[in-house]
C-alpha cells in the first residue's frame, strides 16, 4: 500500500474540518441553548449578542433553519472539489488556487455584511480568521505541490 504524502495528510485535515466546522451548523438551536446557559463566561457585549440570537432562535420558524441545512451541505460539497488535488496534486492545482480565493473572500464578507446584520466585531475577526487559517493551510500545500513539481522535473 502506498504512503501517504505529507500533502495528502494535510488535505486530509483541511477537509475534515471544512466538513466539521460545517455541520456545526445543523444542530444551531440546540448549540445555542448551550452557549445561551453559559453566556456568563463571556464578555458582556458579547453575552448580549448571545442573548440576542437566542431569543431570535426562539421565535423562528423551524422551516427557516433549512438555510442552516444549506450552509452545513455546502461545506461538505466545497471539501468534495479537494478530492482530485489528493489524488493527483499537480493536475489539480487549481483547485487549490480557488479555495485560497475563498478563503480571502471570507474578509469582505465578513467586513460588508457583519456591520449590516449586526455582528459583533470581534465575531467578524472570527470569521475572518478561518479564512486565514485556510488560506495558510492551503497555501503550505501549494508549496508542497510546487516542490513536487520541481522535484519531478529535475529528475
Amino acid at each position: 500500500m502506498k504512503q501517504k504524502t505529507n500533502t495528502q495528510i494535510t488535505l486530509i485535515a483541511f477537509m475534515t474540518i471544512l466538513i466539521l466546522s460545517g455541520v456545526t451548523a445543523f444542530p444551531i438551536d440546540s448549540e445555542m441553548n448551550w452557549l445561551y446557559m453559559n453566556r456568563s463566561f463571556f464578555p458582556d457585549n458579547i453575552s448580549d449578542w448571545i442573548f440576542s440570537i437566542w431569543r431570535d432562535i426562539q421565535n423562528t420558524p423551524d422551516t427557516l433553519f433549512y438555510g442552516t441545512d444549506w450552509l452545513a451541505f455546502a461545506h461538505i460539497i466545497i471539501s468534495l472539489f479537494f478530492i482530485p488535488v489528493y489524488r493527483n496534486p499537480v493536475k489539480h492545482q487549481v483547485n487549490l488556487h480557488i479555495g485560497m480565493i475563498a478563503c480571502l473572500a471570507v474578509f469582505p464578507l465578513a467586513f460588508i455584511c457583519g456591520p449590516i446584520r449586526g455582528i459583533p466585531f470581534a465575531h467578524q475577526l472570527i470569521d475572518c480568521s478561518f479564512g486565514v487559517i485556510g488560506f495558510a493551510v492551503l497555501f503550505f500545500i501549494n508549496n508542497q505541490i510546487n516542490r513536487l513539481k520541481h522535484e519531478s522535473t529535475n529528475a
